[in-house]
């Protein structure tokens, strides 16, 4: 009895034996070490900080927008307030301004200088008028006649509100005589004469003179007891233009809605005298 239990055992532990050697190999990787388990976790630990800090980034931008958005909302909404009551205070007095919104010269003049008389005619195409100009060398800074000049803020600027200052017998386009004016300010000028000091706005305007078409700067004062209500000084004519002394309306007068053709500008120009204004 006690010999075949050994025989039986001794069956059972060869079969086990050939089960062991027979069995296939494990395809799961071989257990980390200390080391590498630690490298994983830093690895693990770095992209995830990495990805924290770009959704951050992401959200602050978000944010950010959101608070511009924000502030030009709230910005627009006063704008429109204070329009609404520019317009209804126009109203009331029965006027309506033109704005004056700066332009970029969309007609190149020729290669060389324009000659340009003493006395010439311009052109506003953001006014809607022709007006007569003197042409001087010996003034710096050109300058337009203007009246009730008022000074105002918008969108963050300094802007000004003005009239033309003319004259029964200056030559205009009529319907512009008493409208309201509004430009940016684009400096200021301090201007010395025996009468004291004094400084004076410089708005930045689109003028038309024959083949040239710029944007000049003028400064704004009541011209009305000189003969011309519009000065050119040589920042504009500098590289552009030069002075016949001799010669008077070179060039044609621009032609506007409300105004009278070119071809009528002959009796305007014979009723200018010889002056000798600044």
């Amino acid at each position: 009895m006690r010999s075949g239990v050994l025989w039986l055992m001794a069956g059972l532990s060869m079969s086990l034996a050939g089960c062991a050697v027979t069995q296939p190999e494990s395809n799961e990787p071989p257990p980390l070490s200390e080391a590498s388990f630690n490298t994983r976790i830093l690895e693990l630990e770095s992209s995830l900080q990495q990805q924290c800090q770009a959704s951050s980034a992401l959200n602050e931008q978000q944010l950010a927008q959101q608070r511009t958005l924000t502030a030009d909302v709230r910005e627009v909404g006063s704008l429109l307030r204070l329009l609404r009551d520019d317009v209804a205070n126009l109203e009331a007095r029965g006027e309506e301004p033109v704005i004056i919104r700066e332009e970029c010269p969309t007609e190149a003049i020729e290669d060389g200088k324009t000659l340009l008389g003493r006395s010439e005619w311009v052109g506003f195409p953001g006014i809607g008028t022709y007006l007569k100009a003197r042409v001087d060398s010996g003034a710096n800074t050109s300058s337009l006649s203007a009246s009730d000049i008022t000074r105002f803020e918008r969108d963050g600027e300094n802007w000004v509100r003005f009239k033309l200052a003319l004259n029964e017998d200056d030559v205009v386009v009529d319907r512009v005589r008493d409208e309201w004016i509004e430009a940016p300010i684009q400096r200021r000028v301090r201007i010395v004469q025996a009468s004291g000091e004094e400084s004076r706005p410089v708005i930045s305007l689109l003028m038309t003179l024959g083949p040239i078409r710029e944007n000049v700067e003028f400064t704004l004062n009541d011209r009305t007891h000189l003969d011309f209500p519009v000065l050119l000084g040589r920042r504009f004519m500098m590289d552009i233009a030069t002075i016949d002394v001799a010669e008077t309306y070179l060039h044609e007068r621009p032609e506007f809605p409300g105004g009278e053709p070119s071809e009528q500008a002959a009796d305007d120009e014979a009723a200018d005298q010889d002056d000798t204004e600044e």
